[in-house]
């Protein structure tokens, strides 16, 4: 298939004669957009970007970290990444606690006009109350619009899920409303202004309904790589309700660190006023074992004695009694090792551990904080926690081994130095045996005594640290409003609206155009074809099918004329006298060319015959108001009619020349009988006749009549329409024209609009 003319530019001036015949369009589309935007803006709220900043505090380098370094490590070890803490500042069940304390599952508008609803915070005129067990459960929204009356009624309406909606006319405020999802009380609040009517809007969601919603606006992110400082960001057209919801962001999770840094302290100090309970009873006792003793054996002053009897043994006894004190202390943190209930709870540090014993347990004890962190927010089969589960039982494994191998240490050494204390005491034969059992007493008593001033020491240094308690979120800018609002301005949106009502019609007349595929203009068919264009003809609304007159100077006459010159043309030599005369499909004027053509012909003094070879769909004799019969069908299927019978006359008397051969009536077999000989004949005798012969036949894209036709003609003129010829005929005639398979193929367009240069412009329909 021939390829059609393409150019290399674009043909500007051809565009904007499109566009300025199509004026309105552009008229229609700006007005129209202007409008929507003038509402638009009119109906718009500014949004506005709400930001707060915190830097999260690193526990290591607390002011308490230097003092009181021991306690701080005793139940586990500070510091948390950012991105943790990131995670846990935008968790659910922060933003829901959030949702609890500010009620934003329920969301106030005030109705001011049509798609016009004012967000209201922190008061509004009407609330929807409810109970919190309904709150809690409530899993989808329902929507209320109340309308308030003066006298205190309203119109409520209730829409929610699965198509449920309700409808109370005229109702007394406060008014209960019982639906499937529970129990809604409507009624008004002391913002309410009096005397007046109002229409609100109240969405109603559940806590995690809500908390998921806000979590979709709200930014969190990490202002650096290397800063501990975290940026929170949430756009509303409320700027008080961003700030309110930021901070209390920041309040939340400051409050629930605190909570957290707390649990360590308290788990602390419940296991000092564990041990000091026992401690305070096994003093009591051994003061009371003392006291019997003494009173038993008549002994007043025996500790003067055993003093000055056991002097030899002060450094012996100082060693045993800080071996005691130290296997006590081990066998206490063991007891609290072993015992299952304390399997995932933090371990105490041991002092005089060795520094390796030290920093396994300060990391064991990280292992678990982090886990219990993990707990609050996952499922326990969350993959972090089952693994940080698993090296938490490694890693106790590990520490219960060292613990026992301390503790035995620890008992092999006690022995060594009672076994040293027990030779030093043989020495002291003259020292009485009751002497020697008080001063056993007074061992045991001053053993307990040190662990128990031991862990008083560490139950002051523990409630200081509870005293002390500071967030981990330091607050550098509190929630702030940008002075001014997202987007764009009321200007620019407007003149966003004037180049899209600019734009819409361009886009519209290109689209139509590739849709439709139909050419517009001669230029257009041009640029489409390698066929060359004999003429064009403008729109005619004369209501007359004969046009061309002797005296008759309109445009459309003057177009015909032109043709005419150009058809003399394409007949340069003396033989060529028959045109023949199709189309693509009917309805494309292609009779009309036919005869107004003819006409201006005979207009020529020229004898002109127009035959009407269009056997199957005759016009010409309609058109020209001319008897059907006799035909050339009639002639070419017989014998008793000769030429001369089947020869009309011109209706117009002012072109005697013009003779017409109308087609007849339609026969059974047009396509074998316009291959017959006779029809070779018939042309070979109008040649004879006839200065020119227009043969009007059948349309090519329909039937294959008019290539049968080819063997007699010298040109043909392929008539095609603006608006109306598809494309796609366009490329099966540059095809014809490749192939050859009609002579001297050249193109009149029909139907195009009228010009003021071709003439004086008068009006007829083609």
């Amino acid at each position: 298939m021939a390829k059609r003319n393409t150019t290399d530019f674009i043909d500007i001036r051809s565009i904007l004669r499109s566009w300025i015949k199509h004026w309105y369009l552009f008229v229609i589309s700006i007005a129209a957009f202007l409008a929507i935007g003038i509402f638009f803006v009119t109906r718009h709220k500014d949004k506005y970007n709400v930001r707060a900043n915190i830097l999260i505090v690193d526990e290591n380098k607390s002011p308490l970290s230097g003092g009181l370094s021991d306690l701080s490590s005793m139940f586990g070890a500070g510091g948390s990444s950012v991105d943790d803490e990131i995670y846990v500042l935008s968790s659910h069940s922060l933003y829901t606690n959030v949702v609890k304390e500010l009620g934003l599952n329920k969301m106030h508008y005030l109705r001011l006009g049509i798609l016009n609803n004012d967000l209201l915070y922190p008061d509004w005129p009407v609330e929807v109350y409810a109970s919190e067990a309904t709150l809690d459960t409530l899993r989808y929204s329902l929507n209320f619009r109340i309308a308030v009356q003066k006298d205190g009624k309203a119109d409520i309406k209730i829409k929610g899920p699965f198509s449920y909606s309700e409808k109370l006319k005229e109702v007394q405020l406060p008014h209960t409303v019982k639906t499937p999802y529970g129990e809604f009380t409507v009624d008004r609040t002391a913002s309410y202004p009096k005397g007046e009517d109002l229409t609100v809007k109240i969405n109603i969601t559940g806590y995690h309904s809500a908390a998921e919603d806000i979590a979709e606006f709200i930014s969190t992110e990490i202002a650096s790589k290397r800063s501990n400082l975290i940026e929170m960001s949430y756009n509303t057209p409320n700027p008080a309700l961003g700030e309110a919801l930021l901070n209390e962001i920041i309040q939340q999770y400051n409050e629930r660190g605190i909570n957290e840094k707390n649990a360590q302290a308290i788990k602390t100090a419940q296991f000092l006023d564990e041990r000091l309970k026992l401690l305070t009873a096994d003093l009591s006792d051994a003061e009371a074992d003392i006291q019997r003793f003494k009173e038993a054996n008549g002994l007043f002053d025996v500790e003067t004695e055993v003093k000055y009897q056991t002097q030899k043994k002060a450094g012996v006894e100082a060693e045993l009694i800080t071996a005691q004190t130290n296997l006590d202390v081990i066998g206490l943190t063991k007891d609290f090792i072993s015992d299952e209930k304390n399997k995932y709870e933090l371990i105490p540090i041991i002092d005089g551990a060795s520094m390796a014993t030290g920093n396994a347990i300060e990391k064991y004890n990280e292992l678990v904080i982090r886990r219990n962190e993990l707990l609050k927010n996952v499922r326990p089969d969350n993959q972090a926690v089952m693994r940080l589960t698993a090296q938490i039982d490694a890693m106790r494994t590990n520490i219960i081994s060292t613990v026992n191998q301390l503790y035995d240490n620890a008992r092999v050494a006690l022995r060594q130095l009672q076994a040293e204390a027990g030779s030093t005491g043989a020495q002291l034969s003259n020292v009485p045996r009751q002497e020697r059992a008080v001063v056993d007493l007074l061992r045991q008593r001053d053993i307990k005594q040190e662990l128990f001033l031991f862990l008083r020491q560490r139950q002051e240094e523990n409630a200081l640290m509870l005293a002390n308690a500071v967030p981990k979120g330091l607050i550098v800018d509190e929630a702030y409003t940008r002075k001014k609002p997202l987007g764009m301005g009321k200007i620019a949106m407007l003149l966003s609206f004037l180049m899209v009502g600019c734009i819409i019609p361009p886009i519209y007349l290109y689209l139509r155009k590739v849709i439709r595929n139909r050419f517009q203009t001669r230029d257009e068919l041009e640029r489409i074809t390698n066929v060359p264009v004999l003429g064009e003809m403008c729109t005619d609304n004369s209501g007359k099918t004969l046009v061309v007159s002797p005296t008759d100077t309109s445009s459309t006459t003057e177009l015909f004329r032109l043709m005419r010159s150009n058809l003399l043309f394409f007949l340069n030599n003396r033989d060529d006298k028959v045109v023949l005369v199709t189309s693509s499909i009917s309805g494309e004027g292609k009779s009309f060319i036919s005869i107004n053509l003819a006409a201006s012909l005979a207009l020529m003094k020229k004898k002109v015959v127009l035959v009407g070879m269009d056997i199957r769909n005759p016009s010409i004799a309609k058109y020209l108001n001319i008897a059907p019969t006799p035909g050339l069908t009639q002639y070419l299927a017989s014998d008793e009619l000769s030429l001369q019978q089947i020869i009309h006359k011109s209706p117009e008397a002012d072109i005697p020349n013009l003779d017409v051969i109308v087609a007849g009536p339609v026969p059974p077999n047009p396509s074998e009988l316009l291959i017959s000989q006779k029809v070779d004949t018939f042309v070979k005798e109008l040649r004879q006749q006839y200065d020119y012969v227009l043969l009007d036949s059948a349309p090519v894209g329909m039937i294959s009549d008019t290539y049968s036709l080819n063997r007699l003609a010298d040109a043909t003129i392929y008539v095609t329409k603006a608006n109306y010829t598809p494309n796609d005929y366009i490329d099966e005639l540059d095809e014809i024209s490749r192939l050859d398979r009609l002579k001297k193929l050249s193109i009149v367009v029909n139907g195009v609009a009228a010009k003021q240069s071709y003439g004086y412009h008068s009006k007829h329909k083609a």
